[in-house]
């Protein structure tokens, strides 16, 4: 792959600029080399199947989320970090659900939201109540406290990694069941039993504390 955006094995540039998602612009051969290119990084972190991953894939995401309206920088931020979620989480991919350009293109997708929402979110009043320091606590309470964080986050540790993971979007990121479903790419209804598996896991450890 030649680092000025043309195709594998040196063929043309496939519509230079092109952000669609879907990837329809690449033959049937050239998705399958793609997605053993991602299966090698995944099964053994081979650096040249990323390269050739990389260079394909970069520049195609910054134009595809300069469409979508960010800045040239902020486009090359996420691109980069798009690029790093796929040699870190190359394993979640699947060549039987997506092809290896509609993965990429909607972790790109996700990023952009999440980024969109951070940078929209107002800014806090000072006075606010909810982000107010708290009045001491007593002793008492601040241990009794720590006991109980002590055990929830044991009875946490039990949870099976998928529920786990959905757990703490929900509660430590604040997703709705809605955004968990679309930033980890499953049905809702996965999202909303794994979630209700754990509540009940953790129950049945915790009691009614």
């Amino acid at each position: 792959m030649r680092s000025d955006g043309t195709g594998p094995k040196g063929s043309p540039p496939k519509g230079s600029g092109d952000a669609r998602p879907a990837g329809d612009s690449l033959s049937a051969a050239e998705r399958e080399r793609f997605s053993d290119l991602l299966v090698a990084v995944a099964s053994s972190k081979d650096r040249d199947a990323y390269s050739e991953l990389f260079a394909y894939y970069a520049p195609r995401v910054k134009s595809y989320l300069m469409r979508l309206g960010a800045d040239a920088g902020l486009a090359e931020e996420i691109a980069q970090d798009v690029m790093v979620t796929l040699w870190r989480k190359a394993d979640m991919f699947d060549r039987k659900q997506a092809s290896v350009s509609t993965w990429i293109f909607r972790i790109a997708r996700n990023r952009r939201i999440d980024v969109f929402r951070r940078t929209k979110r107002p800014a806090l009043d000072p006075e606010e109540t909810m982000i107010l320091p708290q009045a001491m606590e007593a002793p008492e309470a601040r241990v009794e406290a720590q006991e109980t964080e002590t055990r929830v986050r044991a009875a946490m540790k039990d949870l099976p990694p998928e529920q786990l993971e959905m757990l703490k979007l929900a509660f430590y990121e604040g997703l709705s069941h809605r955004e968990i479903a679309d930033r980890l790419d499953v049905p809702l209804g996965t999202v909303k039993s794994r979630i209700r598996l754990a509540f009940l896991k953790m129950k049945g450890r915790l009691g009614d504390e």
